[in-house]
């Protein structure tokens, strides 16, 4: 199968908050050979590895993964001032070449384009109105969800602001996700505690509100205790962060309930707090959990495969992750928020059958064995 599920910790696995965490080959290696980190551990095939931290500006034309000044920020040091501090919201060019950060205590978005050596910073002038998630077009264009305003800001190619969208329904908008071929945005709008709002608004690409997506506030299917983060896969179906309800919601374009995927608990395929979600080439699905700090992976049937990252501030590691995106070359970009910093990982190994071999029996994330379950409802 895609990934072999970890149910005994063995030499080279470390326990940090709980989540089994491989770093693989901790035996002293040969000098000059760098140690890998990578899920699951040998002798298993790698599927997921760590390849690098991205902190600032500085990374474009060094990487500072492992640097001192990481290690004295996470001690307390004062950030640089184009260091990442509160990372909500990712997004990658179609070329895989740009990274696209909106920073909430900066108020503003990053840019890291690495084969230039460039670094762009929209907010410098004009300070965002506490950015959340982000989304590109087909053009590049940037729209970013501005929560205080509540609603979306489009950018040009030079940072130039050409439209805002929103409606007088929008109460608290968090994630945002485009789907090109239909000309749609999804805007998921958390809304309070005490608001039965708890849905996504669907907007054309003239900003015109055309619908919303949600039956309002509850735990039931087609129910939502804030959403926060949207995908849509290559089928036009959109995958909705249903966070305090713990699960993952699939809707088809039409806006009909699919399924759900995920539950509240710590055995393998359930949730703490679900927030990013991504897909990868093959259709598999990608969900940062800010209370687990860990991502899992479910095939396209809603089985989960594996999970990797765990709580901590070592590279590789996460700490409370918000956001993740996947380039079309399945690089992984994660939003770690505590760490303050973006973490990437490459998918290895990997073919699209993969995905569909039963697997295992599974464990908790803590490693403990318990009999097998239906993740997908």
């Amino acid at each position: 199968m895609l990934f072999r599920r970890l149910v005994h910790a063995t030499a080279g696995g470390i326990t940090i908050g709980g989540l089994l965490v491989i770093l693989s080959g901790c035996a002293t290696p040969p000098p000059n050979e760098p140690v890998r980190l990578v899920w699951p551990p040998p002798p298993l095939t790698a599927r997921i590895e760590f390849v690098r931290s991205i902190v600032s500006d500085q990374d474009l034309s060094q990487d500072t993964t492992f640097s001192q000044s990481l290690l004295n920020f996470l001690g307390g040091e004062k950030p640089a001032p184009n260091r990442i501090v509160e990372p909500m919201g990712l997004a990658v060019s179609d070329d895989g070449q740009r990274v696209y950060v909106s920073d909430f205590a900066h108020l503003a978005v990053f840019i890291f384009d690495f084969p230039q050596k460039k670094f762009t910073k929209i907010g410098s002038e004009e300070k965002l109105a506490r950015p959340v998630g982000i989304a590109l077009d087909a053009q590049e264009q940037l729209y970013v969800v501005e929560q205080e305003k509540k609603g979306i800001s489009v950018f040009d190619r030079q940072g130039k602001k050409i439209q805002f969208i929103t409606h007088p329904s929008v109460e608290r908008p968090t994630g945002i996700a485009l789907d090109r071929a239909r000309g749609k945005i999804y805007l998921a709008d958390s809304s309070h505690t005490k608001s039965e709002q708890h849905n996504v608004k669907v907007f054309n690409v003239k900003g015109d509100l055309i619908g919303t997506i949600g039956k309002g506030k509850g735990g039931e299917a087609g129910e939502f205790l804030f959403p926060t983060y949207l995908a849509v896969d290559t089928q036009g179906n959109l995958y909705v962060t249903d966070t305090l309800n713990s699960r993952v919601q699939v809707f088809d374009p039409d806006g009909k309930f699919l399924k759900a995927v995920g539950s509240r608990g710590s055995a393998w395929g359930m949730f703490d707090k679900p927030k990013g979600v991504a897909l990868d080439s093959f259709g598999n699905l990608y969900v940062a959990d800010s209370g687990w700090s860990n991502v899992q992976i479910f095939n396209p049937k809603g089985e989960v495969l594996l999970f990797f990252g765990g709580r901590g501030p070592l590279p590789g590691m996460l700490k409370n992750p918000t956001d993740i995106t996947i380039d079309k070359q399945n690089r992984i970009y994660v939003a770690d928020y505590l760490n303050h910093r973006v973490e990437v990982y490459q998918l290895l190994n990997t073919t699209a059958a993969d995905s569909f071999l039963n697997p295992p029996a599974q464990t908790t994330q803590g490693g403990d064995i318990e009999p097998k379950k239906t993740v997908a409802q």
